[in-house]
């Protein structure tokens, strides 16, 4: 079985080796785990953006940007492609861990996911497992891990604290919007599976979705970044679908987000209304605007969703000069 922690340490030692290039800084801590900052007080961009998003993925994808047209409008887009997506997407990039030691929160992604087991449920579902020796993990957050999270992270991964590598970006960072906009496979995979379809079946993932612009706080481009997938992302699966047609064509037409009764709005104007309370938000918002499932038992495909770049750049708060 392949070890995403492995993967991602190798790449994570590669990060290290272009630390200027990527404009992103190291440091190790009195412990020994060793932080790279990638947009916390450091510029960051579209490399370090690049590299957490393979990180995210244990490098279990091949990701490459791309051009989105938005009403006419060129944005930056990154496009997805992976043969692994259970691995690549659910066991590594799936942000399925909620960090809170002190006053730090952080949300928790990548490979050491796969030696915390979070969540479990998930992981006897893939039936994956990893017990590499050192942890990789990627952080959405506004500060830098502190000795006290290292050894919180090292105590779930059963990891020696100088066996544990982060790289940490804020939302409202360029290299924070990337990886955001990388994970719209995985969002098409999460959708899927919280309508019931079976995501073991799923043999390959493509999608793409456009990059937001920093437009404020961690808040907004919570926002904004959302907002890429839900209503311009697209995704693409290949499938060895062992239902009937008719099953398969009813979990594609659930799947994309304007199946959702909060779908209409930018986001965060819908997570203002709801006293930005997550549990008051549609879940099922949270999805590709657009999915595509081709099924190699039948040999049939379906599609469904639609695009809403009105409603994308009314996220961007873009104004014509």
């Amino acid at each position: 079985m392949i070890s995403v922690n492995e993967k991602g340490l190798q790449l994570f030692d590669e990060m290290l080796d272009w630390e200027d290039e990527l404009k992103v800084e190291s440091q190790e801590l009195s412990n020994g785990a060793v932080i790279v900052d990638c947009g916390v007080n450091v510029d960051g961009g579209y490399d370090a953006g690049m590299y957490l998003s393979r990180l995210c993925l244990a490098d279990l994808a091949d990701l490459a940007y791309t051009k989105i047209d938005l009403n006419g409008l060129a944005v930056p887009g990154i496009q997805v492609t992976t043969d692994l997506p259970t691995t690549a997407c659910m066991a590594s990039q799936y942000a399925g861990w909620k960090i809170s030691v002190g006053n730090y929160f952080g949300m928790g992604s990548g490979p050491g996911r796969a030696l915390g087991l979070k969540p479990k449920e998930l992981y006897e579902e893939i039936g994956y497992q990893d017990d590499f020796s050192a942890a990789v993990l990627v952080l959405e957050s506004n500060k830098l891990p502190d000795e006290e999270v290292v050894e919180y992270i090292a105590k779930h991964c059963s990891v020696d604290t100088d066996n544990v590598f982060i790289a940490v970006a804020p939302t409202s960072s360029i290299a924070g919007s990337v990886q955001i906009s990388a994970r719209v496979v995985e969002t098409g995979i999460h959708k899927l599976e919280s309508i019931g379809f079976d995501i073991n079946c799923i043999k390959s993932g493509f999608g793409t979705a456009p990059i937001a612009p920093v437009v404020g706080d961690d808040t907004k481009c919570m926002g904004s970044t959302n907002d890429c997938v839900i209503y311009c992302g697209e995704t693409y699966y290949t499938v060895d679908f062992e239902g009937t047609s008719d099953e398969l064509k009813e979990y594609v037409k659930n799947a994309p987000s304007v199946t959702s009764k909060d779908y209409g709005k930018p986001f965060y104007t819908t997570f203002k209304e709801a006293n930005f309370d997550f549990f008051k938000v549609d879940a099922g918002m949270f999805a590709p605007a657009k999915v595509t499932i081709n099924d190699l038992n039948s040999k049939k495909t379906f599609s469904s969703g639609k695009f809403s770049p009105d409603i994308l750049l009314e996220s961007f708060g873009v104004d014509d000069v």
